[in-house]
């Protein structure tokens, strides 16, 4: 139980791990913990809109693939024109006191080698959450995000992938909450009446 114990204060590290990549945007911050979360929920969602996809393995896929982070830390992509990170070092040694570890690498493995469809569906996940940070940065003022987004979208593989993406960019950031403007923005309260003084 103490090898479980350890991956699990491991895996906290996550949330304190920053996603370096924003230093050069100039604006926004996430943890790779944040990032994975959103992967996942994105990842869960693609696979609604695919057919034939096995969903808990792109769940699953989803989860751990930046799981290594929690040692090498995030390597944006400055750092790895310069950095090389020993990221199948540190997936054998985070997986080789679990008797779950090598469910674990497996899916590291397969999310890396890019050859199944949930695979291809991970990584789709992983593009879109950085394209969702990316478009809200770009609504709230920030003039790079367009051009980062245009080589996330280059990166993506699947069709429904590139039409949420479109979806995306065609969408405020804020309409999910403000789209219905109406009196309780005032009030606070639909039942509240004026008060006459």
């Amino acid at each position: 139980m103490q090898n479980i114990a350890n991956f699990l204060f491991e895996v906290g590290m996550l949330k304190k791990t920053p996603r370096t990549g924003f230093q050069f945007l100039g604006s926004g911050s996430e943890s790779v913990a944040e990032h994975i979360l959103g992967t996942m929920f994105i990842g869960y969602t693609l696979c609604k809109l695919v057919d034939d996809v096995d969903e808990w393995k792109v769940l699953k896929i989803c989860l751990v693939h930046d799981l290594p982070e929690a040692r090498t830390g995030d390597m944006n992509y400055v750092n790895k024109k310069y950095v090389s990170v020993d990221e199948e070092k540190a997936v054998r040694e985070l997986t080789e006191t679990l008797f779950f570890g090598e469910d674990i690498k497996s899916a590291i493995d397969e999310f890396n080698e890019r050859e199944t469809k949930e695979s291809l569906i991970a990584h789709d996940a992983d593009q879109l959450a950085l394209i969702l940070q990316l478009k809200e940065y770009g609504d709230l003022g920030n003039k790079y995000s367009k051009e980062w987004i245009e080589f996330a979208i280059k990166r993506l593989y699947t069709e429904t992938a590139r039409k949420l993406a479109e979806s995306i960019l065609e969408t405020d950031f804020s309409h999910w909450w403000f789209k219905d403007k109406n009196d309780w923005w005032i009030r606070g309260n639909k039942n509240q009446t004026d008060l006459e003084f």
